[in-house]
């Protein structure tokens, strides 16, 4: 087996029927980050009650992209969910302009928990697909594998369009659809009337 076969960066986490941590029950997460030591990811199908344009005003911060002013602000995870992580569309370039970006492996998207990606997206600038969570999903080393491993989760490969162009109602069952499966298949008591 390959040294990489069991690392899931990249991938969405598709919770399984009967998942027992109501934080993740129906939840799709994207995975930024799995290494030895652990991994993290970023719920994309939990909105809060909070608009961007709200989460600006919070930080002093104008909104000028009425493309975002209404869209959702997401429950990232269970962890940190004061502090705000926004996942988007990998920037040109060598190097991420902002202070703290994770660039994810395989992928073209990008993850950044510092502000100033929050002031280029205020004065009109910034990347132009963005998904704004407060928290994270974390795991510590084997964590998520034992979790994997009793099939609490079911693993694909991620596909952008599915966090930035469908709505959030809809990403579970697309998610799930890349795998060839429907949602109706998983209902733990299908068959019982």
């Amino acid at each position: 087996m390959p040294a990489d076969a069991s690392n899931l960066t990249n991938q969405f986490l598709i919770a399984m029927p009967g998942m027992a941590d109501e934080n993740f029950a129906g939840a799709v997460v994207y995975l930024c980050e799995h290494t030895e030591r652990g991994a993290l990811g970023l719920v994309i199908n939990k909105p809060i009650d909070i608009k961007l344009k709200n989460l600006f005003e919070k930080v002093d911060l104008p909104l000028d992209r009425p493309d975002l002013a209404e869209a959702p602000v997401f429950f990232g995870g269970p962890v940190q969910t004061e502090r705000g992580f926004v996942l988007h569309d990998r920037i040109e370039g060598d190097e991420s302009p902002y202070s703290s970006t994770l660039a994810i492996p395989g992928g073209e998207l990008e993850m950044t928990t510092s502000k100033d990606v929050l002031e280029a997206l205020s004065a009109g600038a910034g990347p132009r697909r963005v998904l704004v969570t407060l928290g994270y999903a974390g795991w510590g080393a084997g964590q998520l594998e034992d979790e994997v491993a009793r099939n609490g989760w079911i693993t694909v490969d991620a596909e952008p369009s599915i966090i930035f162009d469908t709505p959030a109602e809809s990403r579970y069952g697309r998610a799930l659809s890349l795998l060839g499966i429907d949602v109706g298949m998983l209902m733990q008591d299908a068959g019982h009337a």
